[in-house]
């Protein structure tokens, strides 16, 4: 799993993930995407480069959307693969944190 953050000094930042988030993914990621939780206040997550998403994965990103939720922010995943989009839908993920196709929708559902 490889993770690029692009947060530069204003509220929200930008995460692009690219490999699979299972368990030992979802290591990678965990701390990272807490950390700006609680820090910005939209979260953008760049899935297009991810093939895979476990349970552990999808509860990071729950977690860090009710942290950002708690003080009216918000986290959005982006671009993600039918694949993947799938697996979020079922597991209800869609209900709680936006999916959008590109970033441009992404920062407008935060700002």
């Amino acid at each position: 799993m490889q993770i690029t953050i692009s947060d530069g000094a204003g509220p929200i930042a930008k995460v692009c993930l690219v490999g699979k988030i299972d368990i030992a993914g979802a290591e990678v990621i965990a701390t990272p995407i807490a950390t700006l939780a609680g820090s910005k206040r939209g979260v953008i997550v760049d899935l297009s480069g991810v093939t895979l998403i476990s349970s552990i994965g999808i509860r990071h990103l729950v977690s860090a959307t009710k942290t950002l939720s708690r003080k009216n922010g918000k986290l959005v995943l982006v671009n993600p693969s039918d694949l993947v989009k799938d697996i979020l839908v079922t597991s209800g993920v869609s209900d709680l944190m936006s999916i959008v196709a590109t970033e441009a929708e992404a920062y407008a559902l935060i700002a």
